[in-house]
């Protein structure tokens, strides 16, 4: 039988998630010309997701990694994008998100809510093959931008190569091809541009 309530509530959400086109991250769009938002990085990886699948350590569940990667930014719309290299911001990230998480979600029906929560935290603790990949993308994608953008961003802040591998080394937890082949000569390549600070050796990680 139709549940007229149970459709305005996932309208309410639909109409919610809207607002993630105005969250503005960090990173710059390949031109350079203007920072990306959250929907805008949430659809490039999803596509990204389909097409490097073959890429992922292990087997994964292509569409489950698909919505984790749909959903997980939207917590932003409350939290705001927080800087991987913001020491700070980075301690409050985890209560901000969750009590994002828990209004967002909850717009919708319980079941889709108790779904959603579940790829959110499937995603955030990273332990299932979809979560791994997942976060691979997620550190991907970024650094693909700054290197299109020619390190317009890292330059900026004067981002240091330590800082840069605390977060792009993980990527090898969800695919060790990527960060082989792509990632680490990418992230060369921005260290003889001079857009990275090259205070460590590369070749140890």
């Amino acid at each position: 039988m139709f549940d007229k309530e149970r459709l305005a509530q996932q309208m309410d959400f639909c109409r919610e998630i809207d607002k993630e086109k105005e969250v503005f991250r960090q990173s710059f769009v390949c031109s350079g010309s203007r920072r990306e938002n959250d929907a805008e990085h949430a659809w490039h990886m999803a596509i990204m997701a389909f097409v490097l699948q073959e890429y992922a350590n292990e087997e994964v569940d292509i569409l489950r990694t698909i919505q984790m990667l749909l959903i997980h930014d939207i917590v932003e719309i409350d939290a705001g994008d927080t800087y991987a290299y913001d020491v700070e911001a980075m301690k409050t990230q985890a209560e901000r998100e969750q009590k994002a998480a828990d209004r967002i979600y909850h717009l919708l029906p319980e079941d889709q809510a108790e779904f959603m929560l579940e790829l959110f935290r499937e995603f955030e603790a990273g332990e299932t093959p979809e979560a791994r990949y997942a976060k691979a993308l997620d550190n991907i994608q970024p650094i693909m931008l700054n290197d299109a953008s020619e390190g317009k961003d890292w330059k900026e802040k004067g981002i240091r190569l330590s800082q840069a591998i605390e977060r792009q080394s993980k990527t090898k937890k969800g695919s060790a091809v990527l960060w082989e082949e792509f990632s680490k000569p990418l992230i060369q390549r921005n260290i003889d541009r001079g857009c990275i600070v090259g205070d460590v050796d590369l070749e140890e990680f």
